[in-house]
């Protein structure tokens, strides 16, 4: 599924020589329709196999073209999403991919970083880099999302925030240990002042 909500689909068709995944023509097609940025990806296989993870050459495209799409996996405890960078565990990161980021945020703060308002934000166990992002509103009904840039990524530690804050921040994240080291992001919307 892309920025704008689009789903695009694709297949594997099997040929004893290999051939692309489906997630590689997916990505293709999506690319086709002039898709921007894919927010998230899954692959069924056939003959009731239901949700399969992606191999390793599609883990690491997709993490050169799509850095922050996250990855529908099957789990112990049913299907699960996660981003692809934790699908790669110290993987190599090709220094000249050009894939554009995507940052996320709750559809509760739409209107605070659209106005300018809200132009901070603490995150946990996410992977954050100055410079250019798409922002994404998640779960909004209009798939909202605006151009934007990280402005500055600095490390706090959740015992160095206000209790009010850590709070909010454990119940955002619930398995985040005591002693966390948090990124603190400065973030403006282009256009807004």
């Amino acid at each position: 599924m892309d920025v704008d909500g689009r789903i695009h689909q694709a297949v594997n068709v099997y040929h004893f020589t290999g051939g692309p995944c489906a997630e590689l023509v997916a990505l293709g097609v999506a690319a086709a329709a002039g898709a921007k940025q894919l927010l998230t990806i899954a692959a069924a296989g056939d003959r009731g196999r239901g949700l399969i993870p992606p191999c390793g050459r599609c883990r690491q495209v997709l993490l050169e073209h799509h850095p922050d799409i996250l990855v529908a996996v099957p789990a112990e405890k049913g299907p699960a999403v996660r981003p692809v960078r934790k699908l790669l565990l110290d993987t190599y990161f090709y220094p000249d991919a050009q894939g554009r980021r995507i940052f996320r945020f709750n559809k509760r703060y739409h209107d605070a970083v659209i106005s300018g308002e809200k132009t901070t934000t603490i995150r946990w166990d996410e992977s954050v880099e100055a410079g250019p992002a798409t922002f994404v509103f998640e779960d909004h009904p209009e798939f909202a999302h605006v151009e934007g840039e990280i402005i500055s990524v600095g490390q706090t530690r959740l015992q160095d925030l206000d209790a009010e804050r850590a709070r909010g921040l454990k119940a955002h994240y619930p398995s985040m240990p005591d002693d966390a080291e948090l990124s603190r992001v400065s973030f403006r919307v282009h256009g807004v002042r």
